[in-house]
């Protein structure tokens, strides 16, 4: 969707662009539904992150851009069933709009 890299890595930490609830193997779209555009974003994350060898257990700092802050919790609930225990620090906003019309992105900042 832009010029920009999935994953940069400096100093030990692995930064990965927001992502959003994009199909990877077909190029479409999650429903236009909060819960599976989160859980589509999760799972793009993963998928990144296990390409570099990394889980969600090695996420240290994540930040939610919604659409609409309205969806916070349902976000949150989904969000949150992809940690075991420790859970990485966090940010949420509310973007306004986001590129593609999509109602969430996540970014995240991981550690080796």
């Amino acid at each position: 969707m832009g010029p920009y890299s999935f994953a940069t890595e400096a100093n030990g930490l692995v930064f990965l662009s927001g992502q959003v609830g994009l199909i990877p193997e077909t190029g479409g779209r999650a429903p236009d539904d909060v819960s599976a555009q989160t859980h589509q974003a999760m799972s793009n994350i993963g998928g990144v992150l296990s390409d570099l060898g990394l889980g969600y257990k090695d996420i240290v700092k994540t930040t939610i851009f919604l659409a609409d802050m309205d969806d916070y919790a349902e976000v949150n609930e989904v969000y949150g069933s992809y940690f075991e225990s420790e859970f990485p620090a966090r940010s949420a906003i509310q973007a306004g709009a986001l590129p593609g019309g999509f109602l969430v992105e996540i970014e995240v900042i991981a550690t080796r």
